[in-house]
């Protein structure tokens, strides 16, 4: 009989439940097990769990910001050992379709996510290739360790916005999203402007390296990044880390001419976009999906002291309180920036 192991799970859009499920065995292709040890709530599987994520199927073992130990590893795993602290990669491609022989397997025509597409890390152990692992810097706790897939997000926005120097960068929202993005995108020199609705974040952010900031309820965006720009040019680069109803939107009427907005949003709500508003500009609208083989860029940054993230995590609770973690969440309490699921014993 197999033996048994628990799990999170969105049975369907808002119900979750802790359910028991095999333990997984290591194979030829899966030839590591991976005792989960921490993993993070990200804005998508809160999409999950309230059906607004449109990519998710049901029901599934939620969670794609997970790292752990590896316990168990076969004859063919070559990358790491037993005993390892890793990182688990969430996205598996075909390695043939158009988008993966390009280079892009985050678009994989085939794409399934750990989390989201297929069982992800809200259980106790995963059994995956060697090569989807990735070690830890020595110094970084495993909670930390959860930001270092959020960084990848931040790493490949950027790749895909080709920052330089020489851009003003709107970045909108700094939640957890946002605040990667922003520690990702000062690496390049450009100047940077936030944008948020709550005044902590906004100092943080500024704390942070950010150069000027904008809050939404309390000032105009349109006259703000004029101010903040060179020549009221506006910004030659916005990011959409807020992804809400109107951020695309407002991104496209503030960003200057010539400029790229990139997009990052998973809601099918429809919302209001004008062709004069992209054609007229000769804006570049620029879609960044999860991240292109850059964990390795993430944790090479850490190492070199160019990245921190030591003690950012703002609240952990035990991955069976995960129903707690999630109403939580919900409540929007402002001292939220980033909970974790932890799986100790």
């Amino acid at each position: 009989m197999a033996e048994k192991m628990k799990a999170v799970q969105i049975v369907k859009p808002e119900e979750l439940r802790i359910i028991e499920m095999d333990k997984p065995v290591i194979d030829g292709k899966n030839n590591v097990l991976v005792k989960i040890k921490a993993a993070g709530i990200c804005g998508s599987d809160v999409g999950i769990y309230h059906g607004t994520n449109a990519a998710a199927t049901y029901p599934r073992v939620i969670g794609h910001e997970m790292v752990g130990e590896v316990v168990e590893a076969g004859e063919t795993a070559t990358k790491v050992k037993v005993g390892d602290r890793v990182i688990i990669d969430q996205v598996t491609a075909c390695g043939k379709c158009y988008a993966c022989r390009h280079g892009r397997p985050n678009v994989c025509q085939h794409l399934a996510v750990r989390g989201v597409h297929i069982e992800g890390g809200y259980r106790e152990y995963m059994a995956v290739p060697d090569t989807d692992c990735y070690l830890l810097p020595d110094q970084l706790r495993y909670e930390d360790a959860v930001l270092i897939e959020p960084t990848t997000i931040a790493i490949q926005a950027c790749s895909r916005a080709e920052i330089s120097a020489e851009d003003e960068v709107l970045i909108m929202g700094v939640g957890a999203l946002g605040t990667r993005m922003l520690s990702i995108a000062k690496l390049s020199g450009a100047k940077i402007i936030v944008a948020d609705v709550v005044d902590d974040k906004l100092q943080e952010a500024l704390d942070s390296g950010a150069d000027y900031a904008i809050n939404l309820l309390k000032e105009n965006i349109d006259e703000k990044v004029k101010e903040y720009t060179t020549d009221a040019y506006g910004p030659t680069l916005s990011i959409d880390c807020a992804c809400t109803k109107d951020s695309l939107g407002t991104l496209i009427r503030v960003t200057g001419n010539a400029g790229r907005v990139i997009t990052m949003g998973f809601s099918v709500a429809p919302t209001e976009v004008t062709q004069f508003g992209i054609t007229s500009k000769e804006l570049d609208i620029r879609g960044s999906r999860l991240q292109n083989r850059k964990f390795q860029k993430a944790i090479d940054l850490i190492n070199e002291g160019k990245l921190d993230l030591d003690h950012k995590i703002s609240h952990t609770f035990h991955f069976l309180d995960a129903q707690k973690a999630f109403d939580f969440n919900d409540s929007r309490d402002p001292s939220i920036r980033k909970i974790v699921l932890t799986f100790d014993d």
